[in-house]
């Protein structure tokens, strides 16, 4: 019974004990794991959570962001000072004094300072051929299984840029083209699903030495793609005295290149145009003969010759011969007395032989400006009004104004040939000179007159003075008109037919006109019926007659042919014709203005042409 006991205790003990443990290992769903205890002695049962898979992350790939690099001077760190402009050479200077004109060297427009920043910038297109070199900074960018983001690396002095989570690799000596084959290999041995970006970021720096005829030698820092040419600009070209022709790269105490920028400027070519490495030297030679051109060409300037060159060669430099240019041959100029003196006129072909001497000065000639004999003009003529068949025609140089009325298709019964009006360009050109003339000749007595007339103080007064500004400048604004004057009686059934046309004429027929015009000091201004057999003098009664103001002793008529009448008080009696224009100008003794004007332009005008006549130049 004891035994008994002892055992129910120990079996109690033990179903107590192992309750914990039962309850954690118990199903979550219950029945199988239950225990056969007493519901009060067991435990509740307890669920595991669904255990769920943490997502895939790409490992990412983080740089220390690159310090900013001080930004590279191109020659001393030091900001320099504004250049002066260049000074003109002493050939410069001679030519411009000979030719009248300044004359620059060919390639000086190279030399302004905004063409001097050679620097190559960080978006260049990098060449393909391209040697990564150590000092190079290279730019990734990955994305996908692994991730990078503007990863800047810099070419280590072994050739290697170390990319975390990658290592090293081997970049120095590799094409610029095959860069990014080289880095996907090396990542690909780790991943696999990924992007890849790579670029140069910045270049190394390659320290060059400019000497020579340079206008700025010196040490200059360039970039690893710069070429001669850049190095070139940022000395600031040849100087004065330096060569435009010979540009010596010298690599190691080893001619390289002699580079002619003559090729670049004139052709395009570039060939020469090495790049630069470290330590490389650029020696500008002096210049050579050096020849002036001027006149009809493409680019008038002063151009550097080379060895066994002819003027032809000089003008082929200058663009060749302009359009409009006599391209059968030039003149030549030796100015510094070596050969004949004066200026030698040389056909195309003898220019193709003469060789060019130091200090010449070609001069291309123009066929601008030239006036043609007749015979070699093309002509133009344009007919209008009433002929047949108004239009522009082209005739043979030399041909008459019958032959173009002709061609036309004669005149209509309507014309009236005495009041044609006929417009030509070299009437005008020579109207318009020596209208300036008188002008002139105007002005200058008008302005003097006060300084000898015995009335000097009232003539010398604003007034006065004002009023001569004003008759000149009314005078100076007149622009001729061109028109050829003819002498056709009224009843011409015709044109003068053997006028000689000329290019550009401008000839307009009008139909006979029905009217007489009556103007200035009458009672009733106005244009009246032309009635057969009447006179001027009729005419103006027609319009009330002339007022007290009148001045009849200076009556005029222009007639429709475009000459004047002007016969004094005889002209009231001179028989009208259609189309008269007659005008009655006011009495100049009549008047403070007109008594002034009168006393000033009385010693030009010399009573010859009175201030009436003035009065109808400046209205």
């Amino acid at each position: 019974m004891i035994l008994h006991r002892s055992t129910l205790l120990a079996g109690a003990t033990l179903a107590l004990a192992s309750t914990p443990c039962a309850a954690q290992l118990a199903s979550p769903v219950g029945g199988a794991g239950r225990s056969e205890a007493s519901p009060a002695a067991a435990a509740p049962s307890v669920a595991v959570p669904e255990a769920t898979p943490a997502p895939f992350a790409p490992a990412q790939i983080v740089v220390p962001p690159a310090e900013p690099e001080p930004s590279r001077a191109l020659a001393p760190s030091a900001e320099p000072a504004a250049e002066p402009p260049a000074l003109a050479s002493e050939f410069e200077a001679h030519v411009a004094v000979v030719v009248g004109k300044p004359l620059r060297r060919f390639g000086a427009e190279l030399l302004v300072p905004e063409a001097r920043d050679f620097t190559t910038p960080t978006t260049t297109a990098i060449p393909a051929d391209y040697l990564l070199s150590p000092g190079d900074q290279l730019r990734l960018d990955l994305s996908g299984s692994v991730q990078g983001s503007n990863l800047r690396l810099t070419v280590d002095s072994e050739g290697r840029i170390f990319v975390p989570r990658i290592g090293a690799i081997l970049v120095g000596g590799v094409r610029y083209g095959d860069l990014r084959d080289v880095v996907a290999a090396q990542v690909s041995r780790q991943y696999r699903n990924f992007t890849l970006e790579v670029g140069i970021a910045r270049l190394r720096g390659l320290t060059i030495y400019v000497t020579g005829f340079a206008r700025r030698p010196g040490a200059y820092t360039v970039n690893s793609v710069s070429t001669l040419v850049n190095a070139v600009l940022a000395a600031g070209g040849p100087s004065e005295g330096g060569s435009f022709r010979s540009i010596q790269l010298r690599r190691g105490g080893q001619l390289v290149s002699d580079f002619d920028l003559y090729d670049l400027l004139l052709r395009g070519d570039k060939t020469g145009d090495a790049v630069l490495r470290n330590g490389d030297v650029l020696h500008i030679a002096p210049a050579g003969e050096q020849v002036a051109v001027t006149g009809s060409v493409n680019r008038e300037a002063i151009f550097e010759m080379g060895a066994g060159e002819t003027l032809a060669d000089a003008v082929a430099y200058a663009g060749g011969v302009s359009t409009v240019a006599d391209a059968n041959r030039l003149l030549v100029l030796d100015t510094l007395g070596n050969g004949n003196g004066g200026w030698q006129q040389l056909s195309a072909a003898e220019a193709s032989t003469r060789p060019a001497r130091r200090g010449d000065v070609v001069r291309v000639l123009t066929n601008v400006g030239i006036a043609r004999p007749v015979a070699q003009q093309p002509v133009l003529v344009t007919l209008s009004g009433e002929v047949t068949k108004p239009g522009r025609y082209y005739v043979q140089p030399g041909a008459r104004l019958a032959d173009v009325v002709a061609q036309a298709g004669g005149l209509t019964r309507e014309a009236f040939p005495y009041a044609s009006v006929i417009t030509r360009e070299s009437v005008k050109a020579q109207q318009r000179e020596s209208f300036a003339r008188a002008v002139d000749d105007m002005e200058l007595l008008l302005s003097t007159q006060p300084l000898v007339s015995v009335n000097r103080a009232q003539l010398t007064s604003a007034g006065n003075l004002k009023l001569i500004e004003q008759v000149v400048a009314k005078m100076r604004a007149r622009e001729p008109s061109g028109r050829l004057v003819f002498d056709l009686p009224v009843t011409a059934a015709a044109l003068p037919a053997d006028l000689i046309v000329e290019n550009n004429d401008i000839i307009q027929v009008p139909t006979r006109p029905v009217t007489i015009g009556v103007f200035g000091a009458v009672a009733s201004p106005a244009s009246f019926a032309y009635r057969e057999g009447q006179t001027i003098g009729d005419a103006v009664e027609s319009a009330g007659g002339i007022q007290s103001l009148g001045d009849k002793k200076e009556i005029f008529v222009v007639r429709a042919n475009g000459t004047v009448l002007a016969r004094g008080r005889r002209t009231l009696k001179m028989p009208a014709l259609p189309g008269d224009l007659v005008f009655v100008p006011v009495e100049a003794s009549r008047g403070e203005f007109w008594a002034r004007l009168r006393d000033i332009t009385s010693s030009l005008f010399g009573g010859l042409v009175g201030a009436a006549s003035v009065r109808t130049l400046v209205e």
